[in-house]
């Protein structure tokens, strides 16, 4: 009978400790998972922010008349990358006109203040900065622009005012030349290589090429 109790009490200490291992095995199993998926999402994450992440204002973004787009630039595997606020024209003259006199600075867009990021150092319009993210904005004429390059990246557009102008990196001056009318502001890049691209703004009747170049 004795036999029969401790045959009995070893068998229920043996099933027990096989429930206890598979659910430890299933926990872990489980906790491998997470710790996966955590790492995928953190990946993922920094993959974005290297990228370049657009700032945008919260709000309803579907609604303003002036949506956010953006351009993107793959420079040897690298992604150059422009956030801007896409305004209309509307039968209006903004650039040259009420809006946006010559000799006057224009945030290169709408809302928000247009930005570039950049994972590499880089010259923009000639403007040798180091890799991070800044803002552009320009100085219009009639048949050129300057490009300013500022060390803010997160901010609103306007004012552009002393405050906003104390963190200039540099300026460089491109050609403005005629083009075809286009209706809403685009930006786009051309000419891409692994060491240079072309950063060009076409509205209203002009077109104007910003020189990208990856730092030797």
């Amino acid at each position: 009978m004795k036999n029969a109790v401790r045959a009995l009490t070893l068998a229920a200490v043996a099933w027990t400790g096989a429930a206890c291992s598979q659910a430890q095995d299933a926990q872990g199993a489980s906790d491998a998972a997470a710790t996966t998926e955590a790492s995928a999402a953190m990946i993922a994450s920094g993959a974005a922010e290297a990228q370049g992440a657009c700032h945008l204002r919260a709000g309803d973004l579907a609604s303003r008349p002036s949506p956010p787009d953006s351009a993107t630039a793959d420079m040897g595997g690298e992604a150059v990358k422009v956030c801007y606020g896409a305004p209309s024209a509307r039968g209006r003259q903004l650039v040259g006109g009420d809006a946006h006199p010559y000799g006057t600075r224009w945030r290169l867009g709408a809302n928000e203040a247009t930005s570039i990021h950049l994972p590499f150092a880089a010259s923009v319009a000639g403007v040798a900065v180091p890799a991070g993210s800044y803002s552009l904005y320009a100085v219009v004429g009639e048949t050129s622009w300057d490009i300013v390059v500022n060390g803010v990246s997160d901010r609103w557009g306007v004012p552009i005012n002393d405050e906003v102008t104390a963190s200039d990196v540099g300026s460089g001056q491109v050609a403005v030349t005629p083009n075809e009318h286009v209706e809403t502001l685009a930006m786009a890049f051309e000419d891409v290589t692994a060491d240079a691209a072309t950063l060009v703004v076409t509205w209203e009747g002009y077109r104007v090429d910003v020189p990208v170049l990856r730092a030797n």
